[in-house]
């Protein structure tokens, strides 16, 4: 098993959600945390290994370029209480001839929700990994209200891709 940091700077988080107004997009980075995993000879990921990982991205980094909404869902967040989003991947499985379905816990606003979806995992190069996915998630299922800043309302489902550039632990970081 190997352990691979996640690189902030090449990790990239983007946040799409719809409104009666207009498309709210997000786009960060900043995510930190690892994965551990293997490969096998070919590049596919050595599922016997049981691979494990942990992410966390701060929630202060979430911006829509229009600060009235930014407030806002700072506010709804409570992100002074909770200032983190973390994932926890417990585990990854085939799927088929499409990526993994990878499975684990999100954190936000201090609610824990089980959640499982497609992701590709790819070797780069010799110490560096790519994983890559996307999700849809319901936020009142982690208590949150939508927000709504005077006539805008902004819907419960948002949209979530991430892009994970990781190398491995001691490997150096984002300039080798």
């Amino acid at each position: 098993m190997t352990r691979y940091a996640i690189i902030p700077e090449r990790s990239q988080v983007w946040i799409d959600a719809r409104s009666n107004v207009h498309p709210i997009h997000s786009e960060t980075s900043g995510l930190e945390g690892y994965v551990d995993l293997s490969f096998a000879p070919g590049g596919s990921v050595d599922l016997d290994s049981s691979p494990t990982g942990r992410l966390s991205l701060a929630v202060g980094r979430l911006r829509s370029g229009n600060r009235l909404e930014d407030r806002e869902l700072q506010k709804r967040i409570e992100a002074q209480r909770h200032p983190r989003i973390e994932g926890v991947l417990s585990q990854v499985s085939p799927n088929g001839a499409q990526g993994y379905r990878v499975s684990g816990d999100v954190i936000f606003r201090g609610v824990s929700r089980r959640h499982e979806d497609v992701m590709e995992i790819e070797p780069i190069d010799e110490r560096t990994v790519r994983l890559t996915g996307s999700s849809r998630f319901d936020i009142r299922d982690f208590g949150m209200q939508p927000p709504k800043v005077l006539l805008l309302k902004v819907e419960p489902e948002v949209d979530v891709r991430v892009e994970i550039v990781a190398v491995r632990d001691g490997a150096g970081g984002a300039d080798e």
